[in-house]
């Protein structure tokens, strides 16, 4: 008889079928992180009633979100991590025999209700989930000819909710020729059921067979749906087999992803970190292009020669350049400098989102400021007189450098004809 688990879920209420509107996206995101609070706080004394609790979340995902709006594709996001994140919760827990079989049961309705996929994260690892043989193939037969069916009908697309479920117990079944006979006949080959067939190749010791078939799908101009995944699944492999070098040019150079291009560098310096985090900066520049773009993930990084560099590139933002050189006139002056020159530059040239002559004075206080630093300021005046005759107009940020540049003349004491 499954146990039953006594705990209270404060979640439960917040989580009621309707209970957000068309622009719930971030109370439905507050709700997921507190209901994960609270059942990692479970784990701690009692990991199966943790487990009951990751179902009955699951349980109530659609329900409670169908009716928010979701083309943002945040709130998708947010659900994707909480439930990846409590998987392992769910999976390790000590659950005997029938409560596994009541969680499987349940979760099974969940995803065949789930109007969109919410809880594909847990269809994916369904038989961990299940673990018991028994319920492990139940399951994997259970739509089995369906799929069968659907697949095997190339003049129409069926959509049958339960096919990563069952693919997934498949797999963990060790059901592999099945898998793979499944897999191959469908019309189209998607990355959300070829990993299932990738896998089982590596799980039986036919670790090329897996590369290439991952490898096949990267073909072509246009990037497949789960490309990053793809890519991810063939570098691991490479670098399993001691061809790390292979795998940072086909794969970790190349798809490489991140936030920023500050975490773009972070990340591939992490999964290789035998490699000169420099020169895979220099790497990242060379393959994506988009100098001035890098100016942040440079600097950051402690390499200032190739921040200043970036720094004169037009794509930099002079709102970005202006404020590293406040941050660096006192530490590195000749850097701040430098890169305080390329902001005024980028000004006078009209560049910058939204600049304002605003931008323009900071850019030369933060200039004058490092140039006391290294040298009489006279320098630094040569080099706005530079950038101001270096292009004709009348426009406001022409003028605005023209009338810095007379006021710091009189300052320092320096005539016009000097």
């Amino acid at each position: 008889m499954a146990r039953s688990s006594t705990h209270k879920w404060a979640f439960k209420p917040g989580m009621r079928a309707g209970a957000f509107g068309w622009h719930g996206t971030a109370k439905a995101t507050a709700r997921l992180k507190a209901a994960t609070r609270e059942i990692k706080a479970v784990r701690k004394a009692d990991p199966v009633a943790a487990g009951e609790g990751v179902i009955a979340l699951a349980e109530r995902i659609w329900p409670a979100f169908q009716h928010i709006d979701t083309s943002s594709g945040a709130l998708g996001t947010a659900v994707a991590r909480t439930l990846e994140d409590l998987a392992p919760i769910l999976i390790e827990a000590p659950a005997d025999e029938p409560t596994r079989a009541a969680w499987a049961e349940r979760l099974r309705r969940a995803i065949l209700d789930d109007g969109v996929d919410y809880l594909a994260p847990l269809a994916d690892r369904f038989g961990e989930i299940a673990q018991v043989p028994s319920v492990i193939n139940d399951h994997a037969d259970r739509d089995l000819d369906l799929i069968s069916a659907a697949w095997a009908d190339h003049t129409r697309f069926s959509h049958v909710p339960t096919a990563t479920l069952t693919l997934s117990c498949l797999l963990d079944a060790g059901r592999y020729d099945e898998l793979l006979a499944l897999v191959d006949s469908a019309r189209t080959r998607l990355w959300f059921y070829e990993k299932f067939a990738a896998e089982s190749l590596v799980r039986q010791g036919r670790e090329a067979e897996a590369l290439m078939r991952a490898a096949a799908l990267l073909e072509g101009e246009r990037a497949p749906p789960g490309y990053q995944a793809i890519a991810h699944f063939c570098e691991t492999l490479l670098i399993r087999h001691g061809k790390a070098d292979e795998a940072y040019s086909r794969y970790g150079l190349p798809m490489t992803c991140g936030s920023t291009w500050l975490a773009m560098w972070r990340d591939l310096v992490k999964r290789y970190p035998d490699r000169d985090p420099r020169g895979i900066l220099e790497d990242l520049m060379a393959h994506h292009g988009r100098k001035g773009k890098w100016f942040a993930a440079a600097k950051t990084a402690g390499y200032l020669d190739i921040a200043l560099d970036c720094a004169a590139d037009h794509e930099a933002a002079p709102a970005t350049l202006i404020r590293a050189a406040r941050d660096f006139a006192q530490k590195d002056p000749a850097f701040a400098a430098g890169v305080a020159l390329h902001a005024i530059e980028h000004l006078h040239a009209g560049r910058g989102y939204d600049a304002s002559t605003l931008d323009i004075d900071d850019a030369v206080a933060h200039l004058m400021t490092a140039a006391r630093q290294i040298d009489p300021a006279s320098w630094a005046l040569d080099q706005l007189r530079g950038i101001a005759d270096g292009r004709s107009g009348e426009d406001v940020m022409a003028n605005r450098l023209r009338m810095l540049i007379a006021r710091l003349e009189g300052e320092v004491g320096v005539g016009a004809t000097s």
